[in-house]
């Protein structure tokens, strides 16, 4: 029997990174993480990546700064080829291991998919993906087909109270303080 076959994959994948290129010749692999703190994404345990339609879970035997990158050491990945192999995978955990949030702050993967509405009750369309800029996060909106104003998608900056006044994600429904025309 297959040790992939016994794996617990995660219910909920949420994605937290990626596996990058190899580094020196003995195993070691690049990460990049999407985890406010790089080194925060060491916290979740296990990671899991797909290869081939296949989960497989990684075990770290450690990890260290090198110059500005993070370099992971993977159990049973002892060469570059093997590490190479692995470049480019996405780094998924279950997302029950996320901290749960207080007051006015989401998490992106719960964003994705609400509808956008403006406070007078226009249709912007839906989240359909975020960005994240210097100062403050904006909103991808996949505008409808229909849309008055034929525009096919907005960028929205996520600024709560003063753009952003209502999440409920419930609903899945954004209210927010926008020109449908902008």
């Amino acid at each position: 029997m297959s040790k992939e076959v016994c794996l617990k994959i995660p219910v909920n994948p949420i994605v937290l990174g990626k596996l990058g290129s190899a580094h020196g010749i003995r195993g070691w692999l690049r990460v990049f993480s999407s985890t406010e703190y790089t080194e925060d994404i060491f916290e979740y345990q296990p990671w899991f990546i797909q290869r081939s339609g296949q989960w497989q879970q990684l075990e770290l035997e450690g990890w260290k700064h090198h110059n500005q990158d993070i370099i992971i050491k993977i159990k049973h990945i002892d060469d570059r080829s093997a590490a190479n192999s692995m470049t480019n995978c996405e780094i998924i955990v279950d997302s029950a291991q996320l901290p749960v949030l207080e007051g006015n702050e989401y998490y992106w993967k719960d964003l994705i998919g609400c509808q956008v509405i403006t406070t007078k009750g226009y249709s912007l369309g839906f989240v359909q993906d975020l960005m994240e800029t210097g100062s403050n996060d904006v909103l991808v909106i996949k505008a409808n087909l229909k849309d008055a104003f034929g525009i096919k998608e907005r960028l929205i900056p996520f600024l709560d109270e003063q753009v952003v006044k209502n999440v409920d994600l419930t609903t899945k429904i954004i209210e927010v303080d926008w020109d449908p025309g902008f």
